[in-house]
């Protein structure tokens, strides 16, 4: 067997899907933690269950902040916002480069072994040869680098870039609806609520 063949040996193909649907898995929990923000942002925060469904008995939680004072007479009252209000958006993260990375040592050996038999009778010598290939492929680690000398420096590397990006156009549009909203309701609600 040839060291060429050894390399093509290598399940690259599973590797890259595995490295694919791992990366598939983490942008969908990127989004939904960037979802989350952005409910925390809105002023209420709605708790959820291990599994993600709300979680109804307990209450809704406000996330407001201070920033700001109105009057009532002569009275200086806290102002509360939600951080959409005030310009915060969630930021959003993708996955844009992913490298693989995997170094392996291959060694191949022969080994050829000489026996000689004796027949008494005869007196007679007999030389049997026998041959046998061995291909040996192992992962470049510590141990084989102290072993053998070779720089494992970077012998498994996986690397992704992960780059912020805005937040969905129609997520922006929808905040802005809610914002309308919101503050209609407050113009037009009793001012004890």
């Amino acid at each position: 067997m040839s060291i060429g063949q050894e390399l093509l040996n290598v399940p690259m193909g599973e590797m890259i899907r595995d490295m694919a649907l791992a990366i598939a898995e983490a942008q969908i929990a990127l989004d939904a933690s960037s979802l989350r923000v952005a409910e925390m942002m809105s002023g209420k925060m709605y708790p959820i269950k291990d599994d993600g469904s709300p979680d109804e008995s307990l209450p809704v939680r406000d996330t407001t902040v201070t920033f700001g004072y109105a009057y009532e007479g002569e009275r200086r009252v806290p102002t509360k916002m939600s951080m959409l209000e005030l310009g915060f958006t969630p930021t959003f993260y993708q996955f844009v480069d992913t490298i693989i990375e995997v170094k392996i040592a291959i060694k191949i050996t022969r080994d050829t072994e000489m026996k000689t038999n004796w027949s008494s009778r005869q007196e007679t010598r007999k030389n049997v040869s026998c041959s046998e290939n061995t291909v040996k492929t192992t992962q470049v680690d510590g141990s084989y680098s102290s072993k053998y000398g070779y720089s494992a420096e970077g012998a498994s590397l996986l690397r992704t870039k992960l780059v912020p990006v805005p937040p969905p156009a129609i997520l922006e549009e929808r905040i802005r609806g809610l914002l309308e909203t919101e503050k209609k309701h407050a113009e037009t609600a009793p001012a004890n609520t």
